[in-house]
C-alpha cells in the first residue's frame, strides 16, 4: 500500500476539489505508466478524480457502473450491490440478507430495477464507445473516497473474474478498517490519506460539489489517453 502523509501534503486536511485528489493520486500512481494502465471510475464522483489519473498515466478512461440492492424496508441499506460489465453481475451481503431475514429470490424485483437503471446509465455515460478489455491488462479501479466500500468491493470482486493482469484500487481517502477490508480485494492500493476520524468522503473536501450526468460524460468523450 502505498501513499503521501496526511498532515504534511494537505496542510488544511482536506482536498480542494475532485481535481486536485485526482492530481495527487496520479503522482502516486506513476510507477504504473509503463505497465500500459486502464483507468476504470465509479460514477459520479469518481470519475472527475479518474479523469485526472488517465491524464497523467496517459491511460484509457471508462467507467464500472454499480447500483446498490437497498432492503426492502430502508432503502439506504444496502444488501448487495449490482456491477455492470460485459454483463450484470450481482454481489450480496449473504450476512446482512440472514440477519434481516430476505433471500435471494425476494429480492428479485430490486435487482432487475437496479440493472434497467445501471443499463440506462451506462448507455448515457459511455453512448456507443465499446467497453475497454480488461483480460490481461493492469486495471486501476478509481473513486473519490470510500465510506462504507460497498460499492468499490462488489466493482473489484466483478473486475477480478474477468481476469485483469493486476488490479489496482486508487483513492484519496479511507478510513482505515474500511480500507483493509476492500484491499483483500486487489493486488495494491494507493490511498492518499486514512484519518482515523471519519465520518463522510465529503468532510475531506473543500469543494464536493454533486458530479453530474453532463459532466461525467464530457470527462469520458474526452478520455484519458493510451
Amino acid at each position: 500500500m502505498t501513499g503521501i502523509p496526511f498532515e504534511s501534503s494537505l496542510p488544511s486536511g482536506r482536498f480542494r476539489d475532485r481535481q486536485q485528489a485526482g492530481r495527487l493520486l496520479a503522482k502516486a500512481l506513476l510507477h504504473l505508466k509503463n505497465t500500459s494502465p486502464i483507468v476504470l471510475a465509479l460514477p459520479r464522483g469518481g470519475v472527475p478524480v479518474a479523469a485526472e489519473v488517465a491524464r497523467a498515466l496517459n491511460a484509457p478512461l471508462d467507467i464500472v457502473v454499480v447500483r446498490k440492492i437497498g432492503a426492502p424496508f430502508q432503502k439506504e441499506l444496502g444488501v448487495g450491490a449490482l456491477v455492470l460489465l460485459d454483463r450484470p453481475e450481482v454481489v450480496w451481503n449473504h450476512a446482512l440478507l440472514h440477519e434481516l431475514g430476505l433471500t435471494e429470490a425476494r429480492m428479485h424485483s430490486e435487482v432487475e430495477e437496479q440493472e434497467r437503471e445501471a443499463r440506462r446509465r451506462l448507455a448515457l455515460c459511455r453512448g456507443t464507445r465499446p467497453a475497454l478489455e480488461i483480460k490481461g491488462r493492469t486495471v486501476i479501479l478509481v473513486d473519490d473516497g470510500l465510506a462504507t466500500g460497498i460499492t468499490a468491493q462488489a466493482a473489484l470482486q466483478a473486475l477480478q473474474r474477468a481476469l485483469p493482469a493486476r488490479l489496482v484500487l486508487a483513492i484519496p481517502v479511507a478510513p482505515p478498517d474500511t480500507l483493509a477490508r476492500v484491499a483483500e480485494e486487489v493486488d495494491e492500493t494507493v490511498c492518499l490519506m486514512q484519518p482515523p476520524w471519519f465520518s463522510a468522503v465529503g468532510q475531506f473536501y473543500a469543494n464536493f460539489e454533486q458530479t453530474t450526468d453532463d459532466e461525467v460524460v464530457t470527462l469520458l468523450a474526452l478520455g484519458g489517453g493510451g
